[in-house]
Order: C-alpha cells, then structure tokens, then sequence
C-alpha cells in the first residue's frame, strides 16, 4: 500500500521552521560538504530554468540529494518579472518536494516560498559572520519584499546594529516595512543616501541593471547580493564587482547564472564553503561581495529540518 505524503502549507512551514537561525548550523555544514567536491556527499547539478516566453516567466527546477542528512529533494519555482505591481500574487513562488532516498517515496509537498526566504537569509547570515568589518554599525537594506523581512529578522537576531536604513524603489513599500518590522528603520530616498557608511548592504531587489555604485559603497563595508538571479542582469556596478573579493556559493552556478559576475568579468576569489571550512581566507578587512544565487542542497536542508520537526510531533 502506498503511503500518502504529507502537505505542508506555508503556515505549517513557519510553524515548523520559527526562527531562520535555526538553520544556521546545518547549512553551515552542507555549504562546507558541497565546497568539498564529490567526498562531502551533495549532489546537485546547476538548475534548470525553462522560460515561459509568453508571458515573461520561468520555471527553475533544483534536485538536490544531501549525505550527510541522506535527505532527497527537488525545488519546482516560478518566477514572473513583468506582473502587475498590485497584483496579490508574489513574483516568485515556489514548492519542495521531499523523498525517501532509499526508495524513492514521495514524504512530502511542501511550500518553497517559506523555505526559499528562510534559508537564503541564514545563508546570508553566515556570509556575514564571516566577512563583515569588524565594527559593523549600520545596516542596508536595498529592497522591501519578501526577501527583505527574511534578511531583517535574521540580521536583528544574530547581529547588534546601532542603525538599519531600507531603500525602495515605491518609497510606500520602505514605508510600510519600517512600520511593520520590530525595531527602529530609517527609511530613504536614494540608494545613495541608504548605503553612505553603511557597513553591512544586502540588495533584495527586481533590478535589472546596477543600483549601487562602488563610489558610494564605504571602504571595508561586506555586500551581500541576492538578487539578479538572471546572466542578464545586474544590481552591482562594474567597479564594485571588480575592486571587493568576490564570494560566491557556487562558482559553477555564478559562472552560469550572474550577470553581476558574468557581465562585470570579476574574478570568483572562493565559495563560502571554502571560508567555512578554512581553506580560503574571509578578508574582513576589505571590501567584500557575497554573491547569492540560492542552492538546491540548502532547501534540501531546510526542508529535511521541517520534516523531522513535523514528524516528531504527529
């Protein structure tokens, strides 16, 4: 008799999963194991990404199989560039799906939307931990989405800023994330006026073409890129790709699907795994770049975390 897998809906998602620290640990560990080639046990290959031309949409398709939790998945997620700005429909939406990797057995169908910005913040996390300034004070936020309130809750639990400022290109969506999130936020105008001695920068945006500017960036400050997931398109600028050490998760799938990388020609100096596991150096004291692309073994991380947790309390 076959078994009926579970389903979980993103509110069943976050109740398993309350605090993206949670996940600091783990993907710490599986960011290491896929930075260590075939011997740390991740599989996965570069996302497939089918366009629906029609109308200016994608399909990524990230299977992921993790040793060391023997966890198997795959990521199915859609995103749509051009839809309507009031639309209630999110630009990205996605589903993991869970399975037994000793036969094969569907566990699981569960929301990706939930996981994706949980995990993507912890990992930014953890690329911050170690390549921050030292003395970081002031936190950039560049972007008021989903993306954004994943990365503030995270940044507010692990680290002690004095100040945060958010930027949004609809100033009302800034405006509605400071009156939302815990804490004192200063909204303003300009990228420029945002990331002016800011520390630490996180850019969470649907830009196509480079927003912040190394000019305006402060000597030493850390970057961490998440968005322009497309070889098209951009957030940084050339000079700022080219003069900050350039981190990656994967250097395979930045040299594929970056266009901050791509179309800067910047040279790739390690993948956060390798800082991880000490083999390439963090040079917190220069100005550095995280380059966010998302990997499939980290919503394999996540979504085997949710699981067990789902499971224990059946």
């Amino acid at each position: 008799m076959s078994r009926v897998p579970a389903f979980l809906s993103a509110a069943e998602v976050e109740e398993h999963l309350r605090s993206s620290s949670l996940l600091i640990p783990p993907l710490e560990t599986a960011l290491a194991n896929f930075s260590s080639g075939p011997e740390g046990g991740v599989m996965q290959p570069v996302r497939t990404v089918v366009p629906v031309t029609k109308h200016k949409g994608y399909l990524g398709v990230m299977p992921a199989y993790s040793a060391a939790e023997d966890a198997l998945t795959t990521k199915l997620v859609t995103f749509y560039e051009d839809r309507d700005i009031t639309s209630i429909i999110p630009s990205h939406q996605a589903t993991v799906l869970l399975f037994e990797p000793s036969n094969g057995t569907l566990l699981a169908v569960m929301d990706g939307s939930v996981i994706t910005a949980k995990r993507t913040a912890a990992v930014s996390a953890i690329a911050t931990k170690f390549l921050k300034p030292p003395s970081s004070e002031v936190l950039c936020i560049l972007g008021a989405g989903v993306q954004a309130y994943s990365h503030y809750e995270i940044f507010i639990e692990q680290f002690s800023f004095k100040e945060v400022r958010i930027w949004n290109r609809t100033k009302e969506n800034a405006e509605k994330f400071a009156d939302t999130v815990q804490g004192e936020v200063r909204v303003c105008s300009s990228v420029q006026e945002a990331v002016t001695g800011a520390d630490v920068i996180i850019t969470v945006t649907l830009a196509t073409e480079p927003i912040l500017f190394g000019e305006w960036v402060k000597p030493g400050a850390h970057i961490n890129a998440v968005g322009a997931s497309r070889p098209d398109w951009r957030e940084l600028d050339d000079e700022l790709m080219k003069e900050a050490v350039l981190y990656v998760d994967s250097q395979e799938a930045a040299l594929k699907e970056s266009g901050d990388v791509l179309l800067s020609g910047a040279e790739i100096f390690a993948e956060l795994g390798e800082v991880i596991k000490g083999v390439k150096p963090a040079h917190c004291e220069k100005t550095t770049v995280f380059k966010s692309l998302g990997m499939a073994v980290e919503d394999t991380v996540a979504a085997k975390l949710i699981y067990d947790s789902w499971s224990s309390g059946k």
